[in-house]
């Protein structure tokens, strides 16, 4: 620009938009709708033109917390096979009817405590216990049947198999229970017709469940993710990163979708870089730097300075 060029900048993020833009044009399904001067707009008329009406907000609805624990860690610890310790004596408790949110600098250990929730590895010291059942001890495919759902942070590589059409997609993760299996073979027709209804709930932007996943865009890939997870109403979510790279109507629509779940009573832990998405969902906010929880935060109570100061190490509690 310094140079006298003319740079087409294409992103989803408002506040980059505002802040490099001279000129904003807003598409929508292909189409132009409006342009802006950055001076005479703000985030909440241009996020409402992106989606094409008012954002919806959040619900919190009334807060029914369940006395009984889903996911409880004490003194959880681990390493990997080369010796490097990864977490260190982790302890969390996480019930039914409420979003604990898990905030940390990525390449905290985020990564490390879900594979442990999960039963993909194993506590070098301490217990995780998922529903009731011991993830050490406990095959994923039973944690995931006990009622977890899992959005995992890289959609495509952990989400998707890219290939597939969606209801092909739909049965992953699924494959061992009902309506995506009956007895030990997959049912084709029962999982392109629960596909066909994810579609439609979680406003999936496609021609039909034929479609390969790799044709959707990212935020109706991670729509249809959610739609997935959330199906058959889990006890236990864990959403990670769930709205990384969608624009402002997906993410709206995926929040919505989880404070659902939480008023239907599902515990979910929720693993966000995003400030804003942990201080509008969280009842609690747990922070995790170098392998520890250092503080456990009160959203209503707490600024976002203080919880980026916990998340580099600055204070804890």
């Amino acid at each position: 620009v310094n140079k006298g060029l003319t740079v087409l900048f294409i992103s989803h993020k408002l506040d980059e938009v505002l802040s490099i833009a001279d000129d904003i044009t807003i598409m929508r399904q292909g189409t132009t709708v409006a342009s802006r001067k950055p001076s005479e707009t703000n985030k909440k008329e241009l996020a409402e033109l992106m989606v094409g009406g008012e954002l919806p907000k959040p619900k919190a609805g009334v807060q029914n917390i369940s006395s009984k624990s889903i996911l409880t860690i004490k003194g959880a610890s681990y390493s990997r096979a080369d010796g490097r310790e990864i977490l260190r004596g982790v302890n969390l408790e996480l019930h039914g009817g409420e979003i604990l949110g898990l905030a940390g600098v990525e390449g905290n250990g985020q990564s490390e405590l879900i594979e442990l929730i999960m039963g993909l590895e194993i506590p070098s010291a301490g217990t995780v216990e998922v529903l009731g059942l011991n993830a050490a001890t406990t095959a994923t495919r039973e944690i995931r049947n006990a009622g977890v759902g899992y959005i995992p942070q890289d959609r495509q590589r952990d989400g998707l198999l890219m290939s597939a059409p969606l209801w092909e997609n739909r049965i992953l993760g699924h494959q061992f229970s009902e309506p995506m299996a009956k007895g030990m073979w997959v049912n084709k027709g029962s999982a392109a017709e629960d596909s066909k209804r994810v579609v439609e709930e979680f406003d999936v932007r496609t021609p039909g469940v034929n479609v390969l996943a790799s044709a959707l865009s990212g935020g109706n890939q991670q729509k249809f993710i959610v739609g997935r997870e959330l199906s058959g109403d889990p006890h236990f979510i864990i959403a990670a990163q769930p709205t990384r790279g969608v624009d402002v109507g997906a993410q709206a629509i995926i929040w919505e979708q989880l404070m659902k779940a939480r008023s239907r009573g599902a515990g979910i832990l929720l693993v966000s870089a995003d400030l804003e998405e942990l201080f509008s969902l969280s009842d609690r906010i747990a922070v995790i730097y170098s392998g520890s929880i250092v503080s456990i935060l009160n959203p209503g109570t707490t600024t976002a300075e203080d919880l980026g100061l916990a998340m580099t190490g600055a204070i804890s509690a």
